[in-house]
């Protein structure tokens, strides 16, 4: 009778587990099929609650290692810098485009690299037509990197664009607009200059930023920046600036970029 006991004991409580579990299972949601407007919703969610990086940092990521700061400083002194601009890297030897009158009649050129390093540099080439200067670094870091250049024959007005630069010598600072004509034409206010076949912009561009890549979302750059427009005295940027296309910007280190 024990033995029974025990045995009609363990089955009561097994039976009773058992409907137990049932019964909890039964209060459980059922599954339901996944929708395309499930998985819509559920990725809309991702993106709200996680900020990806924009565009324009992912292409001034791609940039940022090929500008560098060009510097005039006094030939006795090299310690005081006569004026600011920028210029990129568009061969691994340490070949930089920049603005010829960032450089013009300076006694001393120094470029300094994305890591720090700074270098006497020289004019090799220039091409006064379109306000470019090619300089030649004497001292590059172990991985400098070029930059990469596109064509601007599917360039739009519209297309979106970052300039890369030291306006004011505060940088690199990075801009964002947009293409907002091709082929404009530029007279210097001193009339001494006309420049044909701009690149017309609207990301902010200061003094300090000539010389400096105007940049595809890709980080491909499609121009150099050479001038503003402002017609007052104050020499700031108002809305529109202007770069010179990369097509010229490669005649002048006379390779074809493409």
């Amino acid at each position: 009778m024990a033995r029974h006991e025990r045995l009609l004991l363990v089955t009561g409580s097994a039976l009773l587990t058992l409907l137990l579990l049932l019964g909890y299972l039964a209060t459980l949601p059922k599954a339901r099929d996944l929708k395309q407007d499930d998985i819509d919703a559920a990725v809309l969610h991702t993106l709200k609650n996680n900020v990806l990086p924009s565009q324009e940092a992912k292409a001034f990521q791609v940039i940022q290692r090929s500008v560098v700061r060009v510097r005039q400083v006094d030939k006795q002194d090299p310690t005081k810098v006569k004026g600011v601009g920028t210029g990129v890297v568009v061969v691994d030897k340490g070949v930089i485009l920049t603005s010829l009158h960032v450089v013009a009649g300076g006694e001393r050129i120094e470029v300094e690299f994305a890591d720090g390093l700074s270098s006497e540099a020289t004019i090799v080439g220039a091409q006064p037509e379109n306000d470019l200067a090619v300089l030649q670094a004497k001292t590059i870091p172990d991985d400098l990197l070029p930059a990469t250049l596109r064509s601007t024959k599917e360039l739009r007005p519209g297309d979106q664009v970052i300039a890369v630069g030291f306006p004011f010598g505060i940088g690199p600072s990075v801009t964002s607009g947009v293409v907002s004509g091709l082929k404009r034409e530029y007279h210097s206010p001193e009339g001494q200059r006309l420049l044909t076949n701009l690149i017309q912009f609207d990301a902010a561009a200061n003094p300090g930023n000539s010389g400096g890549p105007l940049i595809t979302m890709d980080g491909a750059v499609v121009g150099i920046v050479t001038a503003i427009l402002n017609p007052s005295v104050q020499r700031v940027f108002i809305g529109i600036g202007f770069a010179v296309p990369i097509e010229n910007a490669a005649a002048a280190v006379g390779t074809s970029p493409f």
